[in-house]
């Protein structure tokens, strides 16, 4: 198998297909190790709080209409 023509996120539901050695996203998933080990579990929540609250703030205007509609001759 070719690793630039390979959907990881499909084919490797179950561990890589390509083994360790071809793994195209092997320095991914080293970090991602890396940062699970060196992460406390209250450091991840605090990360994801964080994030949750940026996206919710950062989110565009919701638009409010009038009950009766808009009109636009107004």
């Amino acid at each position: 198998m070719n690793p630039t023509q390979i959907n990881c996120a499909e084919a490797c539901v179950n561990g890589c297909v390509l083994g360790d050695a071809q793994c195209p996203n092997k320095e991914h998933r080293e970090k991602a190790s890396r940062f699970i080990q060196e992460t406390s579990l209250d450091q991840m929540l605090a990360i994801a709080e964080e994030s949750l609250r940026r996206r919710t703030t950062a989110s565009q205007p919701k638009w409010v209409f009038p009950e009766d509609g808009v009109n636009p001759n107004q």
